[in-house]
């Protein structure tokens, strides 16, 4: 419950009912609503930016789970790890979520993808502003109904824009916003794996060519940029999986519309749709 603020001007869209808190369930009947006050409670506490459900947690959940979206979901997680930077979160695609007013403010909401890759494409904007994402362990309820999300649309469009954040989140967070080791490291690592690689290729279409025995300088050669390559990258994915933020973002950013009104402040957390907001943008 919360009392109604007078405003001398209309909030941002984000949060065009003055909330506090955003939350998006989706209509599929899987997400318990009575979670709510658990699903808010870390970004209340100041703990988190964004609360996501994770189906994945208990064991029993996941023997109820069809095998088809395990798979499929195990998939996804491992490429939105990649393209978020969030290496510690699974169940990108879980639709149970809560997200601090403030942040998003922060977000480009006209940008995020409006269909299925809505949850994905929303984690990685987070990841580019930093913020601080925490999962909430749930069990969702399964029945008879039909996904509407094709496996074959979501096997042919998934990977080509989760790789299209991660190139975008590691160009962003290691070249333009920073540069470091991991940036060196990236871009090194890189270049040997390359060159070691196509320069072994070389080397065995002329062995087969010519049906010479290789010489170990050959081998030594080939090898040895190949693995000091694949050295430095394991070097900066070590880097981004230690990277991944800890400290909530809305506690630097200035007041939202509501508490920068004047009158009562609010006596609890009020709540809107992410989903709506974000697609109405």
């Amino acid at each position: 419950m919360s009392r109604r603020i007078r405003c001398p001007e209309p909030p941002p869209e984000a949060s065009a009912d003055g909330a506090d808190i955003l939350i998006k369930v989706d209509g599929d009947g899987q997400m318990d609503p009575s979670r709510i006050p658990q699903l808010i409670a870390p970004i209340l506490r100041g703990d988190a930016d964004y609360v996501k459900g994770d189906r994945f947690f208990s064991a029993e959940t996941l023997r109820r789970m069809p095998w088809v979206r395990l798979i499929g979901n195990a998939g996804l997680s491992l490429m939105a790890k990649f393209s978020s930077g969030y290496w510690n979160l699974f169940d990108p695609t879980n639709g149970f979520t809560a997200l601090e007013a403030r942040v998003a403010q922060a977000l480009p909401l006209d940008r995020i993808h409006p269909g299925y890759f809505f949850e994905s494409d929303i984690l990685f904007r987070l990841g580019v502003l930093r913020a601080r994402v925490v999962e909430l362990p749930l069990q969702a309820v399964y029945g008879d109904e039909t996904s509407n999300l094709s496996v074959l649309h979501a096997l042919l469009t998934f990977p080509f824009r989760h790789a299209r954040n991660a190139i975008r989140r590691i160009g962003y967070s290691y070249f333009l916003r920073n540069f470091g080791i991991a940036s060196l490291n990236l871009v090194s690592g890189s270049t040997l794996l390359t060159l070691g690689i196509v320069f072994g290729v070389q080397l065995g279409a002329l062995w087969g060519a010519t049906q010479e025995a290789a010489t170990a300088g050959s081998v030594i050669l080939a090898a040895l940029p190949s693995l000091l390559g694949a050295q430095r990258l394991l070097s900066f994915i070590q880097h981004d999986v230690s990277d991944t933020p800890r400290s909530a973002l809305h506690r630097h950013l200035s007041p939202s519309a509501q508490t920068r009104c004047q009158g009562t402040a609010p006596e609890g957390a009020r709540t809107n749709q992410l989903e709506r907001s974000a697609r109405s943008a």
